[in-house]
């Protein structure tokens, strides 16, 4: 058994042209290695995509192609990022998109890797898991949990910023192992985290917006919430009468 305060864990960010990982490109990267007591090794570097940011990303980051013209390029720093990474959990928030992100890079200059195959631990799961946090964001959760303001969507303040709230969301841990035991099942959200529902409790929302939904390519935990609302109100009956907007006029 790995005890938390024990481990070794890597925190990653990765800032990117957009939520693609097999056509986007990352733009910026920071990586810590850390253990609950202490900041181990840290890495960050701003990469030249070799494509044009789109406005609607540069308003995000505010990572302009100006800032990354004379960057390295993603082949000369992703050998050395593997190589902190390899053999721990990663932490992040969200962070399948970003261990995505590396591997489709990896992948695109023949670099090997098994990001793939490796634990990872999402913050934001442990966060929906905690459930006193009205919102989930990153900078929500630092608000909730009081942590200082390390500067908003770079990467590197981002790591910081994880970093803290992955403590605060695993204080009820003992180790690595429970974590990830807990993770592999979905977790029932108490709102709608997106949409035009967005925030609203689920047994609030049409069951035509939920029939609708549940086809759609969400997380496990959005999909396994509306699922479980919609066999509620199968159980309760009047299911089908619910899902006829005439219903009313019979």
């Amino acid at each position: 058994m790995s005890l938390l305060k024990q481990e070794i864990f890597v925190c990653l960010d990765c800032e990117s042209t957009g939520l693609e990982p097999k056509t986007d490109r990352i733009v910026e990267i920071a990586v810590t290695r850390f253990t609950f007591e202490q900041i181990l090794q840290q890495f960050e570097s701003l990469i030249n995509p070799e494509c044009e940011i789109p406005k609607t990303s540069q308003d995000i980051h505010k990572i302009s192609a100006e800032m990354i013209a004379d960057k390295p390029k993603i082949k000369e720093i992703l050998p050395h990022v593997l190589q902190m990474i390899d053999k721990h959990v990663i932490v992040g928030h969200g962070i399948y998109f970003d261990i995505s992100l590396i591997a489709a890079e990896a992948e695109r200059h023949g670099i090997p890797t098994k990001i793939l195959q490796q634990p990872y631990i999402d913050t934001l799961r442990l966060a929906r898991l905690y459930g006193e946090s009205p919102i989930n964001s990153l900078e929500h959760l630092r608000q909730h949990f009081n942590i200082a303001f390390e500067g908003a969507h770079r990467a590197m303040n981002d790591v910081v910023v994880n970093i803290e709230v992955f403590k605060y969301l695993t204080k009820n841990f003992k180790s690595t192992e429970e974590i990830l035991k807990v993770l592999q099942k979905p977790i029932k959200l108490r709102t709608m985290p997106l949409g035009k529902h967005k925030g609203r409790k689920f047994d609030e929302i049409p069951v035509e917006y939920l029939l609708w939904a549940e086809k759609k390519d969400f997380d496990q935990d959005l999909l396994y919430s509306i699922r479980s609302e919609l066999k509620n109100r199968r159980r309760g009956g009047g299911f089908e009468q619910a899902s006829n907007p005439f219903s009313c006029l019979k």
